[in-house]
């Protein structure tokens, strides 16, 4: 059996594909994908054939069409009958429209053409149940909402809102269908935030998560953890959000 080996990256670095217990289709697929957002894959190029990418990569011929075939689905190629397959003529960095903001009054911006679906609601969820945060003491009991955000059809982030339970009633259907989770609570009259952290990871998605956003399994993910507490202390808000990877951008001004 072929060794599944490439520098698939255009560093020269070999990857070996055998190391992970992630299917090889889809490790190829993820490594294909950023070869085009990097621009290695130029819109509108003719990529190498399965026969090449089979020997590039040291697998079987139909391991490279099923990590084509997961790009096809994403639309990022085309396959034309005795011509071979193209790149798109749409690069993959004109579909960042998904910003993680980095400041205050960016992250209490609402996402223009964004819209919000309430996936479930639970009440009575208990401090200890809350995801781990370094920040504030908790409150006696948070409200649980899960939302998913959509934009021109499809869906860029999978939210957990624990909001602290006290101002549930303050926090109308229409609120929660369209404001950004920190404005939740700093759009409460009375209700004044002291403090308020965000931390960012990047992942891969896994079987739930690549359902949700209708992404492949495995596909790259940014995991974004918001708190905010008021001038007491309080943890008044935990926020889990997870964006698709191929439809967001950070970008942080160093001055």
């Amino acid at each position: 059996m072929k060794g599944a080996r490439a520098s698939g990256d255009g560093s020269g670095v070999a990857v070996d594909f055998s190391r992970s217990a992630v299917a090889r289709y889809i490790q190829l697929a993820t490594l294909f994908r950023r070869r085009i957002d990097q621009g290695a894959w130029r819109p509108g190029a003719r990529i190498p054939t399965v026969d090449e990418l089979a020997a590039e990569c040291g697998v079987a011929r139909a391991t490279i069409r099923q990590a084509l075939d997961q790009l096809e689905a994403d639309g990022l190629i085309e396959r034309f009958r005795a011509r071979g397959t193209f790149v798109r003529a749409t690069p993959a960095a004109n579909r960042l429209w998904c910003e993680v903001e980095t400041d205050w009054s960016g992250l209490l911006r609402s996402r223009e053409g964004a819209e919000i679906e309430i996936l479930g609601e639970a009440p009575g969820i208990e401090a200890a149940d809350l995801p781990p945060v370094d920040l504030g003491r908790a409150a006696a009991r948070y409200t649980h909402i899960r939302r998913r955000h959509w934009r021109d059809g499809a869906p860029f982030l999978l939210a957990d809102v624990y909001l602290d339970e006290r101002l549930r009633p303050k926090v109308s259907d229409d609120d929660l269908r369209s404001r950004t989770a920190l404005k939740l609570v700093a759009g409460i009259p009375g209700v004044r935030v002291a403090d308020a952290r965000q931390v960012l990871t990047i992942g891969s998605a896994d079987v739930e998560t690549a359902a949700a956003l209708q992404i492949p399994l495995n596909a790259p993910i940014a995991h974004v953890r918001r708190a905010a507490v008021d001038a007491r202390g309080v943890l008044l808000l935990v926020a889990d959000g997870i964006y698709r990877g191929d439809l967001v951008r950070i970008d942080i001004k160093l001055r």
